[in-house]
């Protein structure tokens, strides 16, 4: 059941992430830096691979010491996403793009190395008061949340569409 459990839980992260990516990757210029609500594009995307990524970890205190993190330290910065004031910065797509790579190769391995004792405990984030288990669909359900808002503004603004990917790692080409 484990194996089943943890199949799922990838399929459907994967599929988040490749929607966002997609998101990312068709997104023009003339986007880029527009608003969504009381962010820019780019700043959604960012908060929304940021927190999949944080999300991935078992604590806050781990995520600064990735490879990914020290190789692109002027990407992340200050880290103002674990600050309690509104974003700032604004992001490179290129970039954004490969962090996208970074979280999905990531996601595949974490959940892979879980156990059934591991999904059952608590995350170390104190703001989560679930399981790490529902931490993944929680996690999957923020990134969709913030997909849906990046690919109704690609319709609604530029007409660019963003299909339905229903599971695993289908990759999309640009517009």
């Amino acid at each position: 059941m484990l194996d089943i459990v943890k199949e799922v839980l990838t399929s459907q992260f994967q599929a988040a992430l490749c929607t966002l990516n997609a998101c990312i990757a068709r997104c023009p210029e003339a986007a880029w830096d527009a608003p969504i609500g009381n962010l820019k594009f780019c700043q959604v995307a960012f908060h929304t691979l940021f927190f999949a990524d944080l999300y991935l970890g078992h604590d806050a205190k781990f995520v600064r010491d990735q490879a990914f993190h020290r190789a692109h330290g002027e990407f992340f910065r200050d880290y103002e996403e674990l600050e309690d004031r509104p974003q700032q910065l604004l992001y490179d797509k290129p970039t954004m793009l490969a962090y996208v790579q970074h979280v999905r190769e990531k996601a595949t391995k974490v959940i892979a190395g879980e156990t059934q004792e591991s999904l059952m405990k608590r995350p170390g984030f104190e703001w989560l008061k679930f399981s790490r288990a529902e931490v993944y669909v929680y996690n999957t359900r923020h990134l969709q949340h913030h997909a849906a808002q990046l690919s109704l503004r690609l319709r609604a603004d530029y007409k660019i569409e963003i299909p339905w990917i229903g599971t695993g790692w289908r990759e999309l080409s640009p517009p």
